[in-house]
């Protein structure tokens, strides 16, 4: 069964039966086609060329693939959609060739999604024709040949991922064109040759994965003068050789490296040390000699760490008892002497000292002969001289680097191994710039600290929000450190960015720990939503955009960077406004980082009463389903204009209030005041009765949306990407009002 309108803008298709008729190409009126996550089969029979709004196609994860040879005869029908701004075929199952035809799509096609099918043959070279793409994926297919030098004329490109195929040959030079890209996935295909030195264009790199290839020869110094990369540089399982440069520590913004099972030689580099924002470091399994760098000592923030299978020899280092490592393989190398027993070699499964058949001591657990007495006294002695000199000389740095500091001079501001790069702030100048944290410059106030607006003279008068932690408060310390790690390795316009942070003492000698974020103008949505001190409301359409930003703040985090986060802590004071009411997401105090030992892992519920998931209060632990469901309790906050807090009738939840007026009474609940500017736009009063019902059906959705991410079960939520997609539509209609 299928129910559908030909001459409406936007359709709302319903579909039953498990295949898509050919009649749906009569539907020449249609804007936007989303029919994701159903089991339709056999081949995609719609011709699209009368369709020539079409501005969105989304039918991602599907069984479309008929293995006919000419199954996607159906992107030739495609040429005359010249508004077509999305095409996701993602996990669709199509078996054919990819024709040439894709070259003729739109010039306004920004996101091209093939991922996850069984697409072979070569990619086509009219590819290159798509000059406008800003999102590529052709991830999981079996497309073979080589990657066609025109991709380089993708020059608005931000992320590009040919991840899985069976792709060989030498990855382009042109690459380096791609001055926008901010995600290249080359991994796992066969490709060889050397790494492009043109790769040092792209300045605006934040990953880089080249793993699982044939590529050879060394590793290009360009590559380690990638200045943005800052989330994670893979090139492991490759055949690379040489020794690598001092150039290694100019990385300084780098959370994580991956440069395993390949033929690097020579010692570890000592300028690795200038990389203070690693946590993640992996030299297993390639040829490196000598001794372990003192100078490693510096990486603070330092979690992982895997040098084995290589040819290291000396004494285990006593500074990697000092690191917060939480897994240190040093086995299959040459240590010898005495395992140090504090630290992570304190816990057995935390590290592994295998295969070298020198070492003695250690915990018992590792059943390895005890050591001369006579060394071990020097041991001792040693250890306490190392553990003297680490606790002197320590000093504060920015919570961007995550290395933590010890107190010292309260005259000395904190210092960074960032070089210029960053802000280097004290206490002393955080206490200029906010007025001596003066009530007149509070802005806000939060369990774990107080928001201060400040000036800062040594930034050209630059105005920042500091956050002055709580740390006499339970759990303030653990909050400060899970946001540094959260935020240092994301980038995302809807995000808050930290600008530095402080960790020193101030000048009564008490610890002091602050952030400092970029200002922003315009408050808080919570301000905005109850502040008196307001004469402004918001507006539907600036209440759609705001949420359009913080659900495509919350699919960034969940599903496209890594490692995903969980933010804990979604509502309406921790959504900030820019100067073009922009949001911004903020406050990941209580984030919790997927894969890593960065949790929640203190007792009792997490969040905020009202927008806590009900499983958190179960015991269950924060996942991505939690945040859906805050920000479905904030989407309907912001449109009825009731708390999810406040009493409502009959014991009924914010849920419930207004999942009963669904579909067609959602006036009854709708918070009047959003709709005040189309009280007095002469346009939409010329079609008055026609606007009302476009407006009542956009209000009905949107409350769909908050509905359905808000039912108790966490997997039955919309999914994040799905909100964006159906809010995206909402505004489309919106802005034609």
């Amino acid at each position: 069964m299928i129910i559908m309108a030909t001459q409406l803008n936007i359709n709302i298709i319903i579909i039953f039966n498990l295949t898509l008729p050919p009649s749906i190409s009569n539907c020449s009126r249609l804007t936007n086609i989303e029919m994701n996550e159903n089991k339709f089969s056999g081949k995609l029979k719609i011709d699209f060329s009368k369709m020539k709004d079409i501005s969105y196609i989304s039918l991602w994860e599907n069984n479309f693939g008929s293995n006919e040879p000419d199954e996607m005869q159906f992107i030739d029908t495609l040429k005359n959609c010249t508004h077509l701004d999305t095409l996701d075929l993602e996990e669709c199952n199509f078996q054919g060739v990819l024709p040439t035809s894709v070259g003729n799509l739109s010039v306004q096609l920004r996101h091209l999604l093939f991922g996850g099918n069984q697409l072979h043959g070569k990619i086509p070279v009219s590819i290159g024709n798509l000059a406008g793409v800003n999102l590529l994926l052709l991830e999981r297919n079996q497309f073979n040949g080589n990657i066609p030098s025109t991709i380089g004329n993708l020059h608005k490109v931000q992320r590009l991922s040919l991840y899985k195929n069976q792709l060989s040959g030498q990855i382009p030079d042109s690459i380096g064109n791609l001055s926008l890209l901010s995600g290249l996935v080359l991994a796992s295909n066969k490709l060889e040759g050397a790494i492009p030195s043109s790769l040092g264009n792209c300045q605006n790199l934040l990953e880089l994965y080249l793993f699982d290839n044939k590529l050879s020869g060394k590793i290009p110094i360009q590559l380690f003068q990638l200045l943005s990369l800052s989330i994670i540089l893979n090139i492991s399982q490759n055949q690379l050789s040489g020794s690598l440069p001092t150039e290694i520590g100019d990385l300084v913004m780098l959370s994580a490296m991956d440069l395993s099972y390949n033929n690097l030689s020579g010692n570890i580099p000592s300028s690795l040390h200038t990389c203070a924002s690693l946590s993640s470091l992996f030299l297993r399994g390639n040829l490196f000699e000598g001794t372990i760098p003192p100078s490693l000592s510096s990486l603070k923030g330092l979690v992982k760490l895997d040098i084995s299978h290589n040819n290291l020899s000396g004494q285990i280092p006593r500074f990697l008892e000092a690191l917060p490592l939480e897994y240190l393989n040093l086995s299959y190398n040459g240590f010898e002497n005495d395992v140090p027993t504090i630290g992570v070699f304190a816990n057995a499964s935390a590290f592994s000292v295998v295969g070298n058949s020198r070492l003695c001591g250690g915990i018992v657990e590792l059943g390895l002969p005890k050591c001369k007495e006579t060394k071990k006294h020097k041991k001792k002695f040693r250890l306490f001289v190392i553990i003297i000199l680490i606790a002197s000389t320590l000093c504060p740095i920015t919570c961007l680097t995550y290395v933590w500091c010890k107190k010292k001079s309260k005259s000395q501001p904190s210092q960074s191994s960032m070089g210029e790069r960053f802000m280097k702030v004290s206490y002393g100048q955080l206490l200029k710039a906010t007025n001596g944290f003066s009530e007149a410059n509070l802005i806000g106030n939060g369990g774990f600290g107080s928001v201060y607006k400040g000036i800062l003279e040594e930034d050209n008068n630059r105005f920042v929000a500091v956050k002055v932690l709580y740390l006499q408060n339970r759990g303030a310390e653990r909050s400060f450190i899970r946001e540094c790690e959260a935020m240092r390795s994301i980038r995302h316009r809807n995000l808050l960015r930290i600008v530095t942070s402080c960790s020193s003492v101030d000048y009564q000698g008490n610890d002091f720990k602050a952030l400092v974020y970029e200002f922003m103008p315009k408050g808080s949505l919570h301000d905005w939503l109850y502040s008196s001190e307001r004469t402004t409301r918001l507006n539907l359409l600036q209440i759609v955009n705001i949420l359009m930003d913080v659900a495509s703040a919350l699919d960034y985090i969940h599903n496209l960077c890594i490692p995903s986060i969980v933010h804990g802590d979604l509502k309406p004071s921790n959504i900030l406004l820019d100067d073009d009411m922009v949001a911004h997401v903020g406050d990941f105090g209580l984030a919790r980082i997927l894969g890593t030992s960065y949790t929640n892992s203190s007792t009792g519920i997490k969040g905020t009463i009202g927008y806590v998931a009900p499983e958190y209060g179960l015991g269950n632990e924060m996942t991505s389903n939690g945040d859906v469901y805050s920000f479905g309790i904030l989407l309907l906050e912001v449109m009825t204009g009731k708390k999810p807090t406040d009493n409502f009738n009959e014991g009924f939840s914010l849920h419930k209030f207004t999942s009963m007026v669904l579909p067609s009474n959602v006036i009854d609940v709708i918070n009047v005041n959003i709709l005040y500017v189309y009280q007095e736009d002469e346009t939409f009063l010329q079609n008055k009765k026609e606007n009302v019902k476009k407006i009542e059906e956009c209000l009905a959705l949107i409350l769909k949306i908050g509905v359905s991410c808000t039912v108790d079960s966490p997997t039955e939520r919309m999914d994040i990407k799905k909100v964006v997609s159906e809010l995206k539509h909402i505004l489309d209609t919106l802005q034609n009002i």
